[in-house]
């Protein structure tokens, strides 16, 4: 009776705790690079938010004063001389920058407006570079400038 009891009560063996560890080991490999990826798909409204609201800042500015801002400096001056945008997005994940790309007609009838991922952004290897110009049209490259355009905007 005694040593019925005594083996009732025995704990868990060490190949027991062993394949707990195991298999929470691989349940997390699988799980926190998934999370990531989630996470940098996530950021990636960071870039497009902000460059909708520059292009929205451009038209106004296109509207008060007969041209587009024509670079950063003017991007980041406070309205009426500038955008009053920061070159830095809202939340720190990319790095904005505003050319013309007609240098001859500098901020006249033309801009484009870029996000360039920075700091832990980067490891988002698909989305690295958002644009979006006067007209409206979005573009989306990889670091090696392969158009992932669908991908990277919805």
């Amino acid at each position: 009776m005694i040593r019925r009891a005594m083996s009732a009560e025995r704990g868990v063996t060490l190949i027991e705790l062993m394949v707990v560890v195991v298999v929470i080991a691989i349940l997390g490999s699988i799980a926190v690079p998934t999370y990531r990826n989630y996470v940098l798909r996530a950021q990636r409204s960071d870039a497009t938010t902000e460059l909708l609201r520059i292009r929205s800042a451009q038209e106004k500015f296109f509207l008060q004063n007969h041209r587009y801002a024509a670079d950063t400096d003017e991007m980041s001056d406070d309205p009426p001389d500038g955008l009053g945008i920061s070159t830095t997005s809202e939340h720190g994940h990319y790095q904005l920058s505003l050319v013309s790309p007609d240098p001859d007609r500098a901020g006249v009838v033309s801009f484009r407006a870029t996000a360039t991922a920075i700091e832990r952004q980067t490891d988002d290897g698909p989305c690295q570079t958002f644009t979006v110009n006067d007209l409206g049209v979005r573009t989306a490259e990889n670091g090696g400038g392969t158009d992932t355009t669908v991908q990277c905007w919805r």
